[in-house]
Formats: C-alpha cells, structure tokens, sequence
C-alpha cells in the first residue's frame, strides 16, 4: 500500500488501469480518489473485522495489545483493529510503533511483558513480524499472536522456526481447488515453480484486465473500467467481479496457523 498510493497519482494522470493483487489499505480505493485503481484482494478493514471477531469470539480473549511498523499498511491495519476492538468495548493494553528493520525489539518486547496482554496483534511484515515473537518468546511472553497477509510468507515461518509456531494470520482464503488455480499451479510446478503469496491474486487481476480489453474491443482506461465494474469473471480466485470503487467482490480473509512449519486455514 505505501508503495501502490504515490504510484496511484501517475497512473492516474496517465489515465492508465492499476489492478494489484496485493495492496489492502481502504483508502486506495475508498477516498475515491483513484478510479482508475482495482485490487483482487479484500481491503483491510475486512482483514481487521476478521481479527477482532477471532480474538474476542474464538481465542475469547480480551487483553490485547495492538503493535505496528508506523507504514502505510502495517499501522493502518494495527489501527483497525484497535477500532475494532474499541467498538467492542475493548480497552486495549498496548498500542505501539516500531522502526522497521531493527535488529533488537527489546525495548518493545519489554513494554509488551509489563503489558501482559493474552493476544499481540501486529501490523507489519514477516521480517519485523519474526523477529519480534522470536524475542518475545525468549523472554516467556506466553500471549498468542495474530497478524495480516502481511507475515503470510515461507520467510516468516523459515526465520522464526520453532518461535513461528502457532503464530495465526489473517490472508486471503484457500482457493488451492478452484479448477482454474489447479490449472495454473499444474503449469507452473511443471516448470519447477510455484506461486507466491499474492501470484494467484496477479494472475486473477490479469485474467479479468485481459477479458475487459476483449469484450470492450479497446485499451482505453475508461472502457476497461466499464467492463471490470459490470462483469464476472472466472479466475484462480473463482468468479469474482469489482465494485464502484474498485474492490473485488467474491473473494475474501480466512485465519490460518502455523503448525509443524506450515499456514494451516482454520475451520472456525
């Protein structure tokens, strides 16, 4: 998103379609700002919503500190959900930024100890994200973690090894049986590859681009946008379509857990 939002005024000047598979913070597309902008990923007030109600209503917990990496995704999520959990009733314990690409969170995972919250949730990516529950596990700080598609990545569960466990993740829902994502998987495997976190989300984004360009017979920004808004398209994410402001409609969150080194998706 802090990458995608300067961008988003060239392209818009440019008059030329965005479409990321990646970029979650609400006001890209919600200021209205950018109608240019379309995104095949739910936005992060969802992915907030989400976290809230798996805390309070499966963890059932309440204590909870709220931490970020000060960006433009990372503590516009952590700020969600701390929203979220004052509409609640929720007073939270801790809420607190981070510099991004320390190697020592010390100071941060003694505030956390003295907090004592019985969940830590962090907005923020898997470099920052493994490091700070690798401290924090070392200093016996027993609350459970849960984080954005942010941390969803095989670097974060490679580097924080055995202190990634039981970590849980908010990231888009397995879509790993939809015949077009079996498709795609099949011909990348073949070739000795697989997709990356947000590889399905690009391809789905690219799929429905191609069919805009076809069905309106032209490569105008406004033409494109016209069929993006009115059509479904089947995808490796299934059939989605876009709404009036750009966002993807169809394809949403689910939680997942670390367990033994793999993102397992929870049936909750």
């Amino acid at each position: 998103s802090g990458a995608t939002k300067p961008a988003l005024r060239v392209y818009k000047e440019a008059n030329t379609i965005a479409m990321s598979p990646s970029a979650t913070n609400p006001g890209l597309t919600q200021s209205g700002d950018y109608p240019n902008f379309f995104r095949t990923i739910a936005s992060d007030d969802a992915q907030a919503l989400l976290e809230v109600n798996f805390a309070l209503d499966t963890l059932n917990l309440t204590k909870i500190a709220v931490i970020h990496d000060k960006g433009d995704y990372g503590k516009g999520l952590a700020t969600l959900v701390k929203e979220g959990l004052e509409k609640r009733g929720i007073n939270i314990v801790l809420f607190e930024g981070v510099t991004p690409g320390a190697v020592d969170y010390s100071a941060l995972v003694r505030k956390i100890k003295a907090a004592n919250p019985e969940v830590v949730a962090f907005g923020g990516y898997h470099p920052e994200g493994s490091k700070i529950v690798t401290q924090s596990r070392k200093k016996d700080i027993t609350a459970h973690f849960i984080s954005g598609d942010g941390l969803k990545d095989p670097s974060f569960i490679k580097i924080g090894g055995e202190y990634a466990e039981g970590y849980f993740v908010s990231s888009p829902s397995d879509i790993s049986n939809i015949p077009a994502t079996v498709e795609v998987t099949a011909a990348l495997k073949a070739k000795g590859q697989k997709p990356g976190n947000f590889g399905l989300q690009a391809h789905a984004g690219i799929m429905t681009v191609f069919h805009a360009i076809e069905k309106s017979e032209s490569t105008k920004a406004e033409d494109i946008a016209k069929v993006l808004r009115a059509d479904s398209v089947s995808t490796t994410l299934g059939n989605i379509s876009f709404d009036a402001k750009g966002d993807v409609l169809g394809s949403g969150f689910a939680i997942y857990k670390v367990i033994n080194g793999e993102f397992v998706e929870l049936k909750w």
